[in-house]
């Protein structure tokens, strides 16, 4: 009997885990786009950091990674057992600040070329080191905030039929291997020179190649990044601003499909990246009216 019973438990835990191991692979490949922007918004907000404090700064976001997800783990589970109706407002409000950083980067790009020419040029201020990098690390740790916030809530739908211990466990493991992913690859990103610094320094004429071309290629790959984390911020931010507004979602997705061949695929993230775009610079300009009237 108690033979019976222990191959019964056994039984019913490996059917647990398999039914985990199959929803994590779903929520993994949903989730998937999200995680490449992810990748591609903290790979560019660690630019600018001394070589030397580039590995302890992407730690120190890594570690901020997961207590964002330390937190929206049970508050996700909180929120969709109580109020699951608050889900989609709340995630459109991040989508709205990931526009808003979004245009506020384009709009201090634009008032730094023009300010640049100007006939004097004032002296650069002195920047804390310290201070600069704890402001990096609060601004991706807040943006890393929304991204996670996203992919938990994707996660969660995807095991929403689930029962509690299997949830639980499908959302921890997704937010543990998301995290330890994206900042391992971007510690390696941002590591890329040093290693053909090294391979440069070698005796083989092979690895001084190599090493050579990882020097050419790697300030052109943080330049790419920071202009794909920038689209990132419209593309994820808009996606989920027009999936929250039923009309604007369902207007995609019927002018996509109007639309045939490569056009059709890429219409949505287009469109998506617009509503994106639009959305920043009205919360931009409304941040603006606002500091303007409190002044």
């Amino acid at each position: 009997m108690a033979a019976g019973s222990l191959l019964a438990l056994l039984d019913d835990i490996a059917a647990v885990l398999d039914d985990v191991a199959l929803m994590s692979k779903v929520a993994a490949k949903k989730t998937a786009g999200v995680l490449g922007d992810d990748l591609a918004l903290n790979a560019q907000q660690v630019t600018g950091v001394r070589a030397e404090r580039e590995l302890p700064v992407v730690w120190a976001v890594c570690k901020g990674s997961l207590l964002n997800k330390a937190i929206l783990v049970p508050v996700a589970l909180l929120i969709s057992s109580f109020a699951p109706w608050a889900v989609t407002p709340l995630l459109m409000l991040g989508g709205a600040y990931l526009c808003f950083e979004g245009a506020e980067k384009l709009a201090h790009r634009y008032q730094h070329s023009a300010a640049t020419g100007e006939a004097v040029a004032e002296p650069e201020p002195v920047v804390d080191r310290l201070d600069f990098e704890k402001d990096k690390i609060k601004g991706a740790v807040r943006t890393d905030f929304i991204l996670s916030a996203e992919i938990i809530a994707i996660t969660l739908g995807t095991v929403a039929d689930a029962s509690l211990v299997q949830q639980v466990i499908v959302l921890s493991g997704i937010a543990l291997v998301m995290t330890l992913g994206v900042y391992g690859l971007v510690a390696a990103i941002v590591k890329l020179d040093d290693l053909g610094l090294w391979l440069a320094r070698k005796d083989s004429g092979a690895a001084k190649g190599v090493g050579a071309a990882i020097l050419a290629f790697a300030p052109w790959l943080m330049k790419g990044l920071s202009v794909v984390g920038t689209a990132a911020m419209f593309l994820v931010g808009g996606g989920i601003i027009a999936h929250g507004i039923g009309p604007v979602h369902h207007w995609i997705e019927g002018f996509s499909a109007e639309s045939s061949g490569a056009l059709g695929s890429v219409m949505p993230t287009l469109l998506n990246a617009l509503v994106g775009i639009v959305a920043g610079f009205v919360v931009v300009a409304v941040v603006a009216v606002i500091t303007r009237f409190r002044r």
